[in-house]
């Protein structure tokens, strides 16, 4: 597996991450998922679905990554502010066309140095078992998880 020291995500590193959640989510016998892989500016790198994922579980896991993105830190704090600030993220949604959703399964990719590289989305099961597949596929190549809570990583 290619693992990352340079400051950017690669499509090859996005398409290991990506392919590696899912096949994690396979293992672990939970719903069909589907995993979007964003650079840090937000632009798709892997988009990758489950063939018995529902066709909205891109999309779903796309504003899961770009949500993450766009606030700079984990779906996991994007959920406690959104629940503490439901109209900001009312507004906030109505600036992107509802492409943020704040929940778990939303992860910023960092480098060893904490350089956000990109974000990654997962969704398909609970948001807490589309994070854990996030994070597996995250450490497949060696790079950095932020969920949004310290103590899981």
């Amino acid at each position: 597996m290619e693992r990352m020291s340079m400051a950017e995500l690669t499509f090859t590193t996005a398409a290991l991450i990506a392919s590696t959640a899912l096949q994690t989510a396979r293992e672990l016998g939970l719903k069909p998922m589907a995993a979007a892989v964003l650079d840090s500016a937000g632009h798709p790198l892997a988009v990758l679905r489950d063939e018995h994922a529902s066709f909205l579980r891109p999309q779903i896991a796309t504003g899961k990554a770009r949500g993450c993105l766009g606030m700079g830190f984990g779906g996991r704090e994007l959920a406690r502010r959104a629940q503490a600030m439901p109209a900001f993220f009312d507004a906030i949604n109505s600036l992107t066309g509802g492409e943020v959703i704040p929940v778990a399964g939303g992860v910023l990719i960092r480098s060893a140095t904490g350089q956000v590289l990109g974000a990654i989305g997962l969704s398909g099961d609970t948001s807490d078992n589309d994070e854990r597949c996030a994070l597996e596929g995250i450490a497949a190549v060696g790079l950095q998880a932020d969920c949004g809570d310290p103590q899981v990583a």
